[in-house]
């Protein structure tokens, strides 16, 4: 994706986890964030309390979703993605891409991935990685109108 496109359909997944949602119900509310995860990415893991806090401390503001991304044959075991989940307090609807029909959507190539979208659904900012955690708090903070 590239900046302003606007947010794919939120459509493919083989299950929800945590609730489902639609583009529909994110557009025109409030700004979202969209992550990429796997269950076998080891950064991934150890920045979720990074996408935690921001979905914790931005819950009135901002939409938070995560998106299991399949890497391997074994990532698409839902039961671990359920276990990993709930080890990593994932408790924000999460997208099960096991058909990759969303990763293909958005073009991410990535595990961690964020797309920061503003409240019209237009992308502001994308990062890949798990440093920069500060850099995505300022665009969260820009979209959300604090700066």
């Amino acid at each position: 994706m590239k900046l302003h496109e606007q947010m794919p359909e939120l459509e493919g997944a083989t299950t929800w986890l945590n609730g489902k949602r639609t583009k529909a119900d994110l557009i025109g509310r409030r700004p979202t964030l969209i992550h990429f995860w796997s269950v076998s990415c080891r950064l991934c893991k150890e920045v979720m309390p990074d996408i935690n806090y921001f979905r914790d401390r931005y819950k009135d503001e901002l939409n938070v979703i995560a998106v299991h991304m399949p890497r391997s044959k074994e990532d698409l075991d839902l039961e671990k993605i359920k276990a990993v989940a709930a080890k990593h307090n994932i408790t924000q609807p999460i997208f099960v891409d096991s058909e990759v029909k969303l990763t293909d959507a958005f073009s991410n190539q990535y595990v961690p991935a964020y797309y920061v979208f503003d409240k019209d659904g237009q992308l502001r900012h994308f990062q890949a990685g798990g440093s920069g955690m500060k850099v995505l708090e300022r665009r969260v903070n820009r979209v959300l109108g604090r700066n």
